[in-house]
């Protein structure tokens, strides 16, 4: 037996078990311009980070609402200069710790099309070395007259939403592309956390705790007065935000009558739920959740409510951001419930496309920006082993290598208008993972969605 195929084989035992699946054939193809676009990212998501919530959630794999879109593939996600090789890959357990991206650069290569290095935000390097700026999916979207938004659970200027509305040499310019954010860009609706007089428990401060999330002072005193924000329709005038801080508005938000641009800060600190107080290696829910914050799904609602009232449509990126954070951490408790967050987020997304759109004219890609922990089966190393599925509501036997991100495939699924050209691009065919594309081929399709 082959190296190759001695690190493989117990994986290889498992695979009529594995996430990944045969790509299907009956993607909706192209038909004249797609209305709408829906990218949703679960930062940090790897293959067990989903598999992980699925044994939790049903005892079973592959249950979530994703796991049957007709498109399923793998996907790489270095940054420019780096690569993935399926042989190397699989040969020796620590390889996959090598070469890894990190949120700039792996959101700007699907919000542009273009790799980038990495704590680049929607910039590339030049010739000369300097860096220059790319289109990314909101500009283009406004160029043709939809609306836009982007939504996270972590605070909204950070690597992933950033890098689909703005440009910047370096991720950590925070309250400068919070600013840009707010004050430049014409995207119609902003959520995200990072509420300057509240904790990570959700309690009111007496005192600002920071306005670095929000921009600063000035800016968030303007948002409150309702008078910040600048020409967002190309009409001259300015179109102020309208801020929503409290978990009864985004609710209200989800039908009925919407402002034109909307600004929502939950009333908390840095995430929704992940850096609550309490056990963090505590199972999931055993330490009460937040009331006082809206759910990812909630807040998704109220997006929706809004944009859709474009008649040329729009483009929305949502992304569970702490799935990364509580990955970083190896919080397996916290992990879980922010992945079955994001997955009930998917599922009300899939809920709006069947009654307020079509798969005709919207397309939906569901996916990650970067494997994040190493999670694999107990008894990984120097093998890789299977999660082990415990049942339902208990935690499935699991445990992390790494507190950082990993170079590793992750997986990507698509539905409706235009995911048919996601296979057209398919680069290689892992031996685990099977077909796989890269992750600029995410702006790429969406690009010629648009066109």
């Amino acid at each position: 037996m082959s190296t190759l195929c001695h690190h493989l084989f117990a994986w290889l035992l498992m695979t009529a078990l594995a996430c990944t699946l045969p790509i299907a054939a009956e993607a909706t193809p192209s038909n004249g311009p797609a209305k709408n676009v829906i990218v949703m990212i679960s930062d940090g998501m790897g293959y067990n980070h989903s598999e992980a919530a699925s044994l939790y959630a049903s005892g079973r794999r592959n249950s979530q609402v994703y796991a049957g879109f007709p498109v399923r593939l793998a996907m790489s996600t270095h940054a420019v200069g780096g690569g993935y090789d399926s042989e190397l890959a699989w040969n020796a357990f620590d390889l996959a710790k090598a070469g890894a991206t990190d949120s700039a650069a792996a959101a700007t290569a699907m919000a542009s099309g273009h790799k980038t290095r990495r704590r680049v935000i929607g910039m590339v390097p030049a010739e000369d070395g300097s860096l220059r700026p790319v289109e990314n999916l909101v500009e283009r979207a406004e160029k043709l007259g939809k609306a836009s938004g982007v939504i996270t659970s972590v605070p909204f200027a950070h690597a992933t939403p950033a890098s689909f509305v703005v440009h910047d040499e370096n991720r950590k310019n925070g309250p400068a592309i919070a600013n840009r954010m707010l004050r430049d860009s014409a995207v119609d609706v902003i959520m995200g956390c990072g509420h300057p007089f509240f904790d990570r428990n959700g309690r009111q401060l007496n005192a600002a705790r920071s306005f670095k999330y929000v921009g600063g002072a000035e800016t968030w005193t303007a948002l409150q007065a309702g008078t910040l924000g600048g020409d967002a329709d190309g009409d001259g005038r300015a179109d102020p935000w309208t801020l929503i801080e409290q978990r009864s508005e985004f609710q209200k938000l989800a039908v009925g009558a919407t402002p034109q641009r909307l600004l929502g800060i939950p009333q908390v600190a840095k995430t929704l739920q992940q850096g609550r107080s309490g056990d963090p290696q505590a199972r999931p829910y055993a330490v009460a959740l937040l009331n006082t914050v809206p759910t990812l799904t909630e807040m998704t609602r109220a997006a929706l409510n809004v944009l859709d009232n474009d008649p040329d449509g729009f483009f929305l990126m949502i992304e569970g951001g702490a799935v990364d954070w509580a990955s970083h951490d190896n919080q397996s408790g916290r992990l879980l419930e922010e992945q079955l967050d994001f997955d009930r987020t998917v599922a009300a997304v899939v809920r709006w496309v069947k009654t307020c759109s079509s798969w005709d004219e919207t397309l939906l890609i569901v996916t990650g920006d970067h494997e994040t922990g190493y999670l694999s089966g107990p008894g990984s190393n120097p093998d890789w082993q299977p999660l082990q599925n415990r049942g339902h509501n208990r935690p499935p036997g699991m445990e992390w290598h790494s507190d950082n991100h990993t170079n590793s495939l992750i997986p990507l699924y698509a539905k409706g208008h235009s995911a048919d050209l996601l296979p057209q691009r398919v680069q290689g065919n892992d031996p685990v993972r099977g077909p796989y594309v890269d992750n600029t081929t995410v702006a790429e399709v969406v690009f010629a969605a648009f066109d």
